[in-house]
């Protein structure tokens, strides 16, 4: 995977030409931002450095860069030693992520809570529950007196659970996904912690959002979630989620603009196709149409009160939840390594990554001290020397 070159007429919509685009890549003197529009990727590190800066000042010209090349031919690669190699297309953003937003998701992490991780348990467990409330909680609106009904009458069965709070309660599940410049890129490989047995890859569409919580384009994500971990408690959520390389976003952002926008996001149809090592293949889909909560609400929760100075990329949930048996009959689906993970929806792109082990995918070694003396070091900080003023 590490040595997959980037297709643009593969990976990216088809009229990838006419969009705008906003990602990062490696070069030879360090991280870059760049634009891609007409098709032609632009170095946008001499008019802001970071892709924070660029988002907060709308520097969307791509014309004020330097001019790479057509991303046709440009050669991107994720190779470690490529020329350019295409990077997760955020830097000073925090990732955010929405939990149990759709009625299956939220389904499903009941069964975790009731089986404890214990993967032999699943099966009767999600046979149980779902004959319960499986039609009911796709209708009901979060937050609503039908909301507040359906829960009374689960927690008279005793079939209540912390997890239907957040899907169907006022306050949706949302968490601190991995810390600021921790995310991979398309071609990156993702990590799985080696002692978790029972995991997945979570597919979503996620929202580059400012300061002021205002969406400027959608991107593809990959919340990489242990199942086994969070099923035993709740308080584990930070294991199950934030791991080395357990996060991947791209291939890059797709900005908003008369051609593309939230309306589009609202109806992405997300599909996973998961390859296995062995042979084994899985497809599943997530309708963002299916989404409890609309994605505009859910930035207005994960914003707080001004809290992201930087902005941030927010993860807006999935449907999709595997339980397709791989291995053993009533085990269900967990992660192998080598395992390739493609997550694509037709306006936005393709992101594909490989998985390993958390402790064997590349470390992750450029934080943010790294990133401000390669800034220095090249005379870029001059540009943002002075908040709310261009070079």
């Amino acid at each position: 995977m590490t040595g997959f070159r980037f297709e643009a007429a593969a990976m990216l919509p088809d009229d990838w030409r006419e969009g705008s685009f906003l990602g990062r890549i490696q070069t030879a003197e360090g991280p870059s931002p760049v634009l891609v529009q007409g098709g032609v990727v632009h170095d946008m590190a001499a008019v802001f450095p970071t892709v924070s800066e660029l988002v907060a000042h709308r520097a969307f010209d791509a014309g004020a860069g330097r001019a790479l090349g057509d991303l046709a031919t440009l050669g991107l690669s994720a190779a470690p030693d490529a020329p350019l190699r295409l990077l997760s297309p955020i830097d000073l953003q925090v990732v955010k992520a929405a939990g149990v937003t759709f009625a299956l998701s939220a389904i499903e992490r009941v069964i975790e809570e009731a089986a404890r991780g214990d993967a032999d348990l699943a099966a009767e467990v999600r046979g149980r529950l779902e004959a319960k409330v499986g039609t009911g909680i796709r209708s009901v609106v979060p937050g609503s007196a039908e909301a507040a009904a359906l829960k009374e009458a689960l927690i008279a069965d005793g079939m209540w659970s912390q997890y239907l709070e957040v899907a169907i309660g006022p306050d949706a599940e949302i968490f601190t996904k991995t810390p600021v410049l921790a995310s991979v890129g398309w071609g990156a490989e993702i990590g799985v912690r080696s002692d978790s047995t029972w995991n997945n890859p979570e597919p979503e569409v996620a929202i580059l959002a400012d300061a002021h919580g205002d969406a400027v384009g959608a991107t593809l994500g990959n919340d990489v979630n242990l199942r086994d971990f969070e099923g035993r408690s709740a308080l584990l959520l930070s294991k199950a989620k934030d791991n080395n390389a357990s996060c991947a976003i791209g291939p890059f952002v797709r900005l908003f603009d008369d051609r593309f926008g939230m309306d589009d996001v609202r109806d992405a149809v997300v599909e996973l196709t998961i390859d296995g090592p062995e042979g084994y293949k899985l497809h599943g889909t997530s309708s963002m149409r299916q989404i409890s909560r609309d994605p505009e609400d859910l930035l207005a929760q994960a914003m707080s009160e001004h809290h992201y100075p930087d902005g941030f990329v927010f993860l807006l949930g999935t449907l999709f939840a595997p339980t397709q048996d791989r291995d053993v009959p009533n085990r269900g689906f967990t992660h192998k390594v080598g395992d390739v993970v493609t997550i694509s929806t037709p306006r936005i792109g393709t992101l594909v990554n490989r998985v390993n082990t958390a402790g064997a995918a590349p470390a992750w070694n450029f934080g943010i001290a790294d990133l401000m003396r390669n800034l220095v070091d090249r005379g870029l900080v001059t540009a943002t020397a002075r908040k709310g003023e261009a070079a």
